[in-house]
């Protein structure tokens, strides 16, 4: 790995932390800092790292600078009992382009990707979800990307890539290795009908604010999604002040919270992404308190992952076989370790999206199907297989 994109953690924050009690996070962690140097990734599984660009930011500049208050409030956390070996390898700075920023990023996360590292990247504007759907290239590998957000960001087709256009470059340009993309949280009156439509017409999946409250409905989503991207404007201004776009409804904080866990103990998840946290306008550093719990659920729930997906063996499944009025046989299979549901499509073996045949479920999705309702995921599934 090039690290020399990287800068140490500044000096301010690991004073506050030796401050702090010997068994909190940063005390267990190893951080890239000027006295120690950059940590040794043997034996790493998650690596944090900021991104100090907002030039692409739409109407919430300054977002980036300051990420030193987020990792003091996650320093000074407790960790779960967990098994994982955190690395905080500091921050990527703003290049001289926005497009050297970009190359760092990929550079980094690519490098992270292919130890089998997760990448956790505290943002900096979200146009970053784009470079880090760039970096599976070299990993020739179609993915899902499931974003908490107000908004689609799909933006003008033809501007240039900025946080509130990030999703048509994924779509558009070259190479094309998105299968799904999933917003989670949209807010109708944040999105034209036209956008809708177009999410429709591409048969991706879409959950409203209202929908996604009911938490167990959304946990499919984030078990089948290589890449999170999390913008802090989803949540509430009561709960997240430090955003400019920031709204008065959005995701409370223990809502957030539990999605970051469902996002942590899938065992497809392999980044992670929060972005548009801005300092400036941060009550109390109470932004910065959330975000340190929205990444301590992730890793608390990377610590619990059980390696049901894919197929550890179909011994370990219940398998449900629901005969539609076609006769097509529908089947679905429910995990013994952890209870969790999957229905399956049946494609020839050197189909290209074979390792997309399973897809996350729930018992509802189940009970629709016996009374002859095809879940609307597998339809969408089914379209993009064709």
């Amino acid at each position: 790995m090039n690290h020399e994109f990287l800068t140490p953690v500044e000096d301010t924050v690991i004073a506050y932390l030796l401050e702090q009690s010997p068994d909190c996070l940063g005390r267990n962690i190893q951080i890239h800092s000027r006295k120690e140097g950059f940590p040794t990734l043997e034996n790493v599984q998650i690596a944090l790292f900021g991104v100090q660009e907002d030039r692409n930011a739409q109407g919430n500049v300054g977002c980036g600078e300051d990420l030193h208050a987020i990792r003091s409030k996650f320093y000074e956390l407790f960790p779960g009992n967990w098994h994982s070996n955190i690395a905080d390898l500091g921050n990527i700075e703003k290049g001289n382009q926005v497009s050297d920023t970009y190359f760092a990023v990929k550079e980094i996360t690519t490098s992270l990707l292919k130890k089998n590292i997760i990448p956790i990247i505290i943002g900096g504007s979200q146009d970053i979800t784009y470079v880090n759907y760039r970096a599976y290239d070299t990993l020739e590998q179609s993915v899902n990307i499931t974003a908490v957000d107000s908004r689609f960001d799909l933006g003008s087709l033809e501007g240039e890539l900025n946080s509130q256009s990030y999703l048509s470059k994924i779509i558009m340009q070259e190479p094309n290795n998105l299968f799904n993309y999933c917003n989670v949280g949209y807010q109708t009156y944040f999105n034209s009908q036209e956008e809708i439509r177009l999410l429709e017409s591409l048969f991706f999946d879409s959950y409203r604010l209202g929908a996604a409250k009911e938490l167990e409905n959304i946990e499919p989503a984030f078990r089948d999604a290589d890449i999170i991207s999390i913008d802090i404007g989803a949540i509430r201004q009561s709960d997240a002040p430090a955003n400019k776009n920031a709204s008065p409804n959005g995701f409370y904080g223990e809502e957030i919270c539990a999605i970051s866990r469902y996002a942590g103990i899938s065992d497809k998840v392999s980044s992670f992404g929060i972005y548009e946290y801005n300092a400036k306008y941060d009550k109390n550093h109470q932004t910065a308190h959330l975000i340190a719990q929205i990444i301590w659920y992730f890793i608390e729930g990377y610590n619990y992952r059980v390696k049901d997906y894919p197929f550890s063996g179909k011994d370990n499944y219940q398998h449900f076989t629901v005969l539609l009025e076609d006769d097509e046989p529908l089947n679905f299979y429910k995990s013994n370790k952890s209870g969790r549901w999957w229905m399956e499509i049946n494609i020839l073996s050197n189909n290209k999206y074979k390792r997309h045949a399973l897809i996350p479920c729930t018992y509802k999705d189940y009970e629709a199907a016996t009374k002859q309702l095809i879940p609307e995921k597998w339809y969408n599934a089914m379209k993009k297989m064709l």
